[in-house]
């Protein structure tokens, strides 16, 4: 490998890294307070339920999968929140955990047992989910006012906003999942070669089901989160063009479409850069509609490095 092939290979691994670093420079030069702590405990803050949704996504893609649904749970999972917060908020967060999880297995269970491809699974529920998030919630949107629910979007431990603590725990449990358990490697085998790896005896279907399943859970614990910080339950709203966001960090981190793969730390950096990418046009009052276009620019720009890569 020439020295130049090296350089090109080495950018295309490590460009997320790169990317953060230039835009964080960026701002420390031309953007007045960004470089506060803060900005940045207010942009983890932001952060935190779209890397919790991203997690799940990279197992997905993982397994040469996607879902589409992610953003559907959410609203799900908020509009469950009101029904039994009056018991505490115990319960009503279990509720919405299970309900996810229900969600998530049914998606695995359209993709492994039925034989329905991931996009069209996961499309059915993105529709049929968020409509009975609407029926549930009588299309209203229900202000909330239990202090303990709400503490988990606006309290903090040893200075740390207990949304980002959270979502930190669960990228570094979903890091040892894929590189130190069985399963994790299960899943790999699965999205590097689904018929060489049902040849080789694994349990496919089962990897396949539980991939989803736990992509639901972690799209409800982001819909739990995200209701607290907003004081209400609005399954309207929730989780709009959140699947977009995930898979943008997921590719973007280098976690290939075509599965056999999954990086947790570059789906961490993918959802930091689009953060700042964000945060940084809003800072220049540049309309969000600009971001979303960038955005776009974004997807197309990893897509294009995931195949040089590979």
């Amino acid at each position: 490998m020439t020295l130049t092939a090296a350089r090109r290979r080495w950018l295309q691994d490590n460009g997320v890294y790169v990317a953060v670093g230039a835009l964080l420079l960026f701002n420390a030069l031309f953007t007045a307070n960004f470089m506060t702590l803060g900005n940045f405990t207010t942009q983890l803050v932001q952060a935190a339920p779209v890397l919790i949704v991203a997690l799940g996504m990279a197992l997905v893609i993982g397994t040469e999968g996607v879902d589409l649904s992610v953003g559907a749970v959410m609203a799900l999972a908020a509009a469950i929140i009101p029904l039994y917060l009056g018991a505490g908020p115990v319960p009503a967060i279990l509720m919405a955990l299970v309900a996810g999880l229900a969600a998530g297995a049914f998606n695995g269970f359209l993709v492994a047992r039925v034989g329905i491809q991931p996009i069209v699974a996961t499309l059915a529920l993105l529709v049929g989910g968020r409509g009975l998030a609407l029926v549930i919630a009588n299309g209203q949107l229900v202000p909330l006012h239990d202090p303990a629910f709400l503490a988990l979007g606006t309290d903090d431990v040893l200075g740390i906003p207990i949304s980002v603590l959270i979502a930190g725990l669960l990228a570094l449990t979903i890091a040892g999942l894929t590189s130190r358990t069985t399963f994790g490697r299960q899943l790999v085998a699965v999205g590097g070669n689904r018929r060489a790896a049902t040849l080789a005896g694994l349990p496919v279907n089962r990897v396949l089901v539980g991939v989803y399943a736990i992509c639901g859970v972690l799209a409800a614990v982001a819909g739990v989160l995200a209701t607290s910080r907003l004081a209400a339950s609005d399954p309207a709203d929730m989780g709009l063009l959140m699947e977009l966001s995930a898979i943008t960090a997921v590719v973007v981190g280098g976690t290939p479409l075509t599965g056999g793969k999954v990086r947790v730390l570059g789906t961490v950096m993918g959802v930091v850069l689009m953060q700042l990418v964000r945060a940084t046009l809003i800072k220049h009052n540049l309309p969000d509609s600009i971001a979303q276009m960038i955005q776009a620019a974004i997807i197309v720009a990893a897509v294009y490095v995931a195949r040089e890569r590979r």
